[in-house]
């Protein structure tokens, strides 16, 4: 396994360099950032995050697809917070991120790529909640691809997964766009979106056999 890890990194190395994704560093503010691609820039949550997650989840249309009640200004500074940036430690490489407009610097929303209830540390989860003005850019896309990238290259990790509403296309069309395929349809229990939810719910995935067909082969290049 640790050698076809390290074959997957290099590969990757240069699968990233071709789709201008760079690794960690720290920003100006002193903040890790964990991924930089073309256009974004996920970076580890901070106090100062607060306020940008509360107005993320106040937003109805963006409400209405998490599968929790829109959350307090105390439950994000006193729970969800704390809980995410603990990951830092507990799961390096893993856990929730902001993600940012390179550009503009403006906070988009956030990412995550952890291990999920009833998976382990080599299956872990992807997910995002993006701003409703970041909706039908690419960028949910951009992200996702990144992070299932540097999981298969960077860790023993064997599946990314990912869940949602059966009737939320344009969600299911980011999996499907960043490399994953539809696995199965289930309940996942949660209250229905809607009169019109009644399909449940789907899981999509990619393997580290399939990543490794789709990530383009090296060339061996050093430019």
């Amino acid at each position: 396994m640790l050698g076809a890890l390290r074959e997957a990194q290099v590969g990757a190395e240069g699968h990233q360099k071709r789709l201008g994704i760079h690794p960690g560093r720290s920003d100006d503010r002193g903040v890790t950032v964990h991924l930089e691609t073309t256009r974004l820039l996920l970076r580890e949550l901070t106090v100062d995050d607060v306020q940008n997650i509360v107005d993320l989840d106040a937003d109805p249309e963006v409400a209405r697809w998490a599968p929790e009640p829109p959350s307090t200004r105390a439950e994000v500074e006193r729970v969800m917070l704390p809980y995410w940036r603990r990951q830092y430690e507990q799961t390096p490489g893993f856990g929730f991120w902001a993600v940012e407009e390179k550009v503009s610097g403006q906070f988009l929303g956030w990412f995550h790529l952890r291990p999920g209830d009833g998976h382990g540390a080599d299956e872990p989860e992807l997910g995002y909640r993006l701003r409703r003005s970041a909706w039908g850019q690419g960028f949910a896309t951009e992200g996702s691809i990144a992070l299932i990238d540097r999981a298969f290259a960077e860790h023993p990790v064997r599946r990314v997964l990912a869940e949602t509403s059966a009737i939320h296309t344009a969600s299911r069309r980011v999996m499907e766009k960043s490399g994953l395929r539809l696995v199965r349809e289930f309940d996942a229990g949660y209250p229905p979106i809607g009169p019109e939810d009644v399909l449940g719910d789907v899981e999509y995935a990619i393997d580290r056999d399939e990543w490794e067909r789709r990530r383009p082969v090296s060339t061996g290049s050093r430019s």
